[in-house]
């Protein structure tokens, strides 16, 4: 079974960037969509963004115009580049894989989770 590991996070300043990673120990080829979920402290776990091998990406509101997530099947990796971070954007980040819609993934292997911090 492919097991995914996010690093990347950390803390970083309101207006800040930070680029997440999810290395695969195996061939992402097979995973229909990918995505990337957070969890803010003491809340749930909600999708940020998602994507396809091809077509366009899927955003939260939330993130949209300032998140860009991105896979490269070739390097079994995705990845979330995270712009114009704000205190908000502090959660545990995971990446996730599976098959669903690019709005509505249905993960069946998760990755760890990477903590970002948003400093104010």
């Amino acid at each position: 079974q492919v097991q995914l590991v996010e690093s990347g996070g950390g803390l970083v300043q309101t207006g800040g960037s930070l680029r997440l990673s999810c290395a695969a120990s195996g061939s992402i080829v097979s995973f229909d969509i990918m995505a990337w979920y957070r969890q803010p402290p003491g809340k749930e776990r909600d999708l940020v963004a998602a994507r396809r091998s091809g077509g366009s990406p899927y955003y939260a509101d939330s993130v949209k115009g300032r998140f860009l997530i991105s896979r490269d099947n070739a390097k079994n990796t995705l990845y979330l580049q995270m712009n114009s971070l704000k205190p908000e954007d502090t959660a545990m980040y995971y990446c996730a894989a599976g098959p669903g819609t690019i709005q509505a993934p249905i993960p069946h292997t998760w990755g760890q989770g990477t903590q970002v911090n948003v400093s104010s």
